[in-house]
């Protein structure tokens, strides 16, 4: 409420806010203080509901009466700057006098319809009546203090209730936003600025909703049970995270609501909105963090629950799908949980980063179970494969490459059944499970390749060993004795075609069946071309020969293991350090020969013989030193067959002669007790002869024999007749000695 003229304290103690505003009044007028005067009453118009206007009861009628004046440039500037806001006028007469007041309204009313009739109207305001900018006019005269204050008074109780002064007023200011508000209007009326009163009520409501809703969001930031939800939702997953937020911000909204009700509704929601906003923005790392603890979340319970799964021995692909799908129904949940009814948050960038950590887990699950599953198996084929395929190629039979496609079919097919439905609990696609089980053939294939190709750089090794088991070695696999009958050529020739045959097949991988003429080729070259060491020096690089190529004849690059200029070399190789043991063959039969032939050559038989004619004619004059020399014999073979003389030189002559020499003298005693025994008719106990004989055998036995020798001695007997004094006859009993000496020679 205004009032223009004197201040006048009209409504104590009644929640109404009064202004004494100075107007034009004759004591207080000046004649330079006319444009503070329209300011004044400009700002009294656009700030009261209610603007008194104090006149003099005989300034009514008059056309420079008091205030009128005023009134005619203020209404000119409401409707230039103003909308219509419903001001109500209440003009206060003053020193009424003896004219009744029905008489002095209607004059005045008339005035001001003139004042507003004469006012040069905008365009948009040329129609407009007055009704719309002001009420009528209210006059009321003021006659007796005491009196007119009360009855003014009860004017006020109730004047924004419906009828009341002030009951249709329009763009009210709430009281909080009231001081800036009547600052802003003043300081826009001091600047000559012009003013929409709607636009100024929309700028109050703006600022002061904006700063009620900073105070909300300050107080939002310091809130404990905010900072204790936000440090919980670090640390871990917070249950119940959403109404517990949803809770916080209802508490700031409804404050908000509470102290913004009375401002215009349009700015109290946008700032509202804009509240949210903030506080939404403030609380959203909140609400993402505890996304990301229940992403972590799931996405370890789905570890867990996998790995539980396979270790029960469910199949990979079910298991993947039951676990996935429970873990995202799980983080589903945990979003709802997390979700306030204040913002639409969106959830599905957190989800499908759940989605590729789970892919991305369940590809590294697949390709750690897919390398353990094939390392299995590639175990197991290489352990059923590696050994017999080496042994294979150790026997080196004519079957060789053919047993061993055939051991390699089997063990392939084995595999192929036990891979496959392992392989398909992990669903994949055609193009893959075709590509895993055609690996896996490969790698049985090259478990064999790769044999193959070991034994070929021991092939030399497993040559030289086949040609010493079949050059030592009869066909029943018995030591071969060097005793002279054997055909030395023919034993190695033989040796060394099984040695060529291994060489042979080992040239080169033989699993896809192809013919080729490796074999025959080497055989032809090698073996009937009697390619040797003297041959070394030979044209190899002839372009007839087969030999002189880097490549066979119908086997792949991939296939050939050995070249035929290798072949060439190893068989030369072979060659020369097998030479040795046939020299050796060879020197042992020499040896054996020599071993075993006493007779002296024939020369010296026939120098004997002549050079001894005259002591075999003395001989043969005297027959006592033929008998002599008779007895002397059958004594030297007795000696002879006991002691195994040929035996005891095998070992060597000074082992021999050492041997000899021992047991000479036992013998010779050995021999006389046995004829004095044999004389008397006892026959002497073997005993001694026996403990002779194992005596020896254990001295030669620590003696290594190289060439053993199979000899026998036929029995022998010496028999005599003597002819006594009565002529009579006495022949000695008959003395047979057998002894068989078997020895081995490697």
């Amino acid at each position: 409420m205004c009032w223009f003229g004197h201040v006048k304290w009209i409504c104590a103690n009644v929640p109404v806010r009064r202004f004494d505003v100075v107007g034009k009044g004759r004591d207080r007028a000046v004649d330079d203080d006319t444009t503070f005067e329209k300011q004044s009453a400009l700002f009294a118009l656009a700030v009261a509901d209610v603007v008194l206007i104090n006149m003099w009861c005989h300034d009514i009628g008059r056309e420079q009466a008091a205030n009128k004046p005023l009134l005619k440039t203020v209404f000119q500037v409401m409707m230039r700057l103003f909308s219509p806001r419903k001001t109500t006028l209440l003009f206060v007469i003053r020193d009424k006098t003896k004219t009744p007041l029905e008489y002095l309204e209607p004059i005045l009313r008339e005035d001001i319809q003139k004042i507003w009739d004469a006012v040069r109207k905008p365009q948009a305001h040329k129609d407009t009546q007055l009704c719309e900018f002001f009420n009528k006019s209210l006059l009321y005269p003021v006659m007796r203090r005491r009196k007119s204050n009360l009855k003014i008074r009860q004017l006020f109780f109730h004047s924004i209730s419906p009828g009341g002064l002030a009951g249709d007023r329009r763009g009210v200011v709430p009281a909080s936003g009231f001081s800036y508000s009547v600052q802003k209007i003043w300081k826009v009326i001091k600047e000559n600025k012009d003013l929409d009163l709607p636009a100024h009520k929309v700028m109050v409501a703006t600022v002061r909703c904006e700063e009620i809703a900073n105070e909300k969001f300050s107080s939002l930031m310091i809130n404990e049970d905010w900072l204790a939800l936000e440090h919980e939702v670090q640390e871990d997953a917070v249950r119940n995270f959403g109404r517990r937020l949803s809770s916080i911000l209802d508490k700031f909204l409804s404050e908000y609501d509470a102290e913004s009700v009375f401002f215009e509704e349009n700015v109290r929601s946008s700032k509202r909105q804009q509240f949210i906003s903030k506080a939404l923005k403030l609380v959203h790392p909140a609400f993402i963090s505890q996304l990301g603890h229940l992403r972590v979340k799931s996405l370890q319970t789905f570890k867990t629950q996998v790995e539980q799964l396979l270790r029960r021995g469910e199949a990979f692909a079910a298991s993947v799908r039951t676990c996935s799908e429970s873990c995202i129904t799980e983080f589903d949940k945990g979003c709802s949980d997390a979700a306030i009814r204040h913002a639409n948050w969106d959830a599905s960038k957190v989800r499908d980063k759940l989605h590729r950590d789970i892919e991305s887990h369940v590809s590294s699950v697949r390709n750690d179970k897919l390398s353990e599953l094939k390392a299995t198996y590639e175990k197991q084929i290489t352990s059923a494969l590696a050994e017999p395929v080496e042994s294979l190629f150790e026997v080196g039979g004519s079957e060789t490459w053919a047993s061993i496609r055939k051991l390699l079919k089997h063990e392939t097919d084995v595999a192929v059944s036990c891979f496959s439905p392992a392989l398909s609990g992990f669903e994949l696609d055609k193009d893959a499970f075709d590509r895993k089980m055609q690996n896996l053939k490969d790698y049985t294939r090259s478990v064999v390749e790769k044999k193959a190709r070991e034994e070929a750089g021991k092939v030399l090794m497993r040559m030289k060993d086949r040609f010493n088991t079949v050059f030592s070695h009869d066909s029943d696999s018995i030591p071969r004795l060097w005793t002279g009958k054997e055909d030395i050529k023919s034993i190695t020739l033989e040796a060394r075609s099984e040695s060529l045959k291994l060489l042979s097949r080992v040239a080169a991988i033989r699993l896809d069946e192809k013919s080729d003429r490796i074999e025959s080729i080497l055989f032809s070259r090698l073996l009937e071309g009697k390619i040797s060491i003297s041959s070394r020096n030979s044209d190899i690089a002839d372009s007839c020969d087969p030999l002189a190529s880097s490549s066979w004849e119908e086997v792949s690059p991939e296939n050939t293991l050995l070249t035929p200029v290798l072949c060439l070399s190893l068989w030369r190789q072979f060659i020369a350090e097998t030479e040795y043991t046939v020299s050796q063959a060879i020197s042992a039969q020499e040896a054996y020969r020599q071993s075993n032939n006493w007779l002296p050559p024939a020369w010296a038989i026939v120098a004997m013989i002549i050079l001894g004619f005259n002591e075999f004619m003395l001989l043969l004059r005297n027959p006592l030193y033929l008998f002599i020399l008779f007895v002397v014999y059958l004594f030297g073979k007795a000696l002879w067959i006991q002691m195994d003389i040929p035996g005891e030189f095998r070992n060597g002559t000074f082992t021999g002669l050492i041997s000899i020499s021992s047991r000479f003298l036992p013998t010779v005693m050995d021999l006389l007790r046995r004829l004095a025994a044999e004389a008397q008719g006892n026959p002497a106990p073997e005993t001694s002869r026996t403990s002779q004989h194992v005596a020896s055998q254990s001295f030669r036995s620590q003696v290594s024999s190289p060439n053993p020798v199979s000899s026998s001695v036929p029995s022998s007997s010496v028999s005599s007749n003597i002819s006594t004094e009565n002529d009579s006859e006495y022949t000695s009993p008959q003395l047979t000695h057998r002894r068989v000496t078997q020895v081995e020679q490697e």
